[in-house]
């Protein structure tokens, strides 16, 4: 009689330190998917901006991505007005981080230039004109860069970018001057030069646009684009050689098609991520989507599809900027309850989540 009435005590007592671990178990689990969010906001200052605090602060997402230009207001300032202002927002950001924080921007040069000559930042060159004129022209534009995002405490940059410039007229690559050339070893040479004077500043750098955008006649930004006939194998050489010479940190998806490679578009493919990227071209560090607010995301796939697949294919971190053509300061908590849910259901597995969150902080103790 005295066993069972032990017994009885005792269950209640089991079942709280089970679901103590359970709910330790969750939390951790949450914070893993957290770390995979690379989150855009507005404010150039916190107190303009109060989801992202609490983004940061509760939820533990991953990073930051910092615009000059607002979107959806068609406005601006939307994260820089200044020198100062910007060292403010990055340190009163990263103060509200228990860990490292990434804090990203896309500063190429030329046209795709977030830290702009009217904010009090001197002027930054395109790829394609640096690449004309030498690789010491190259060399000097990858230290300004570099030094610049160093003293406002930036430390990824959405660069080089290592398309080729196989079509002049692509929309958002030829016409931007944003290839360095056509040339695969040219390309790598120079790319490589940024990944050098980046990591002098302690700045990471981000390869992009996986496999290849160069070839493309059309803008992901606007919508599908499909490159089946005109993406060439000669597109991945900037990647192998990168890789082997031990000089890439993190690769950028592409939203582009290719039905030579799969049936989806790249960042949702894991024959592109995981078969290529990963398995034949041995790539071992940190992949993060493009935008998955633009046009050739939204535009065909459900937000919950676009994630979970996204996840499936291979991606560590998504990039969600917030700067498209809508603005959801709930963005972040949606998007960790869409993941831990299919975790849950089965449909990804929680090693694929762990395995990220694992290579995340890793790239981050690199910083250190």
């Amino acid at each position: 009689m005295r066993k069972i009435i032990l017994l009885a005590l005792m269950l209640p007592l089991v079942a709280s330190c089970q679901n103590k671990k359970q709910r330790s178990a969750d939390e951790s689990l949450r914070r893993d998917i957290a770390q995979m969010l690379l989150v855009g906001f507005r404010g150039t200052g916190l107190d303009e901006a109060p989801h992202i605090r609490r983004d940061v602060a509760t939820y533990g997402i991953g990073g930051v991505i910092l615009f000059e230009y607002d979107v959806p207001s068609q406005s601006r300032p939307r994260n820089i007005a200044s020198p100062t202002q910007l060292r403010k927002l990055r340190g009163d950001l990263q103060a509200l981080s228990t860990e490292t924080l990434l804090i990203s921007i896309d500063q190429e040069g030329g046209s795709v230039n977030r830290l702009k000559k009217q904010y009090g930042f001197p002027e930054f060159p395109s790829a394609q004109s640096t690449a004309e004129q030498g690789f010491e022209q190259v060399r000097y534009a990858a230290r300004l860069t570099a030094d610049q995002l160093h003293k406002a405490g930036i430390n990824l940059n959405f660069a080089p970018c290592v398309d080729l410039n196989t079509n002049p007229d692509c929309p958002v690559i030829g016409r931007l001057q944003r290839s360095f050339s056509a040339d695969p070893a040219v390309v790598a040479g120079c790319a490589a030069i940024w990944v050098d004077e980046q990591r002098k500043q302690h700045v990471l750098s981000c390869l992009k646009h996986f496999p290849g955008h160069g070839s493309a006649s059309g803008d992901t930004h606007a919508g599908a684009v499909d490159v089946s006939s005109s993406w060439d194998t000669s597109e991945l050489a900037p990647y192998r050689t990168l890789i082997a010479a031990n000089k890439v940190q993190m690769v950028m998806t592409s939203h582009v098609f290719n039905s030579r490679l799969d049936t989806l578009p790249a960042t949702l493919s894991y024959n592109v991520l995981t078969g290529l990227l990963r398995s034949t071209l041995h790539f071992d560090g940190v992949i993060v989507t493009d935008d998955l607010a633009m046009g050739a995301m939204t535009k065909q796939f459900s937000f919950d599809t676009i994630v979970i697949k996204t996840v499936l294919a291979g991606a560590d971190m998504l990039c969600l900027s917030n700067n498209g053509a809508e603005y959801d300061p709930d963005i972040v908590p949606k998007t960790i309850d869409i993941i831990y849910k299919a975790v849950k259901q089965g449909l990804i597995p929680e090693s694929r989540i762990r395995e990220s969150a694992a290579r995340i902080r890793a790239l981050k103790a690199s910083l250190r």
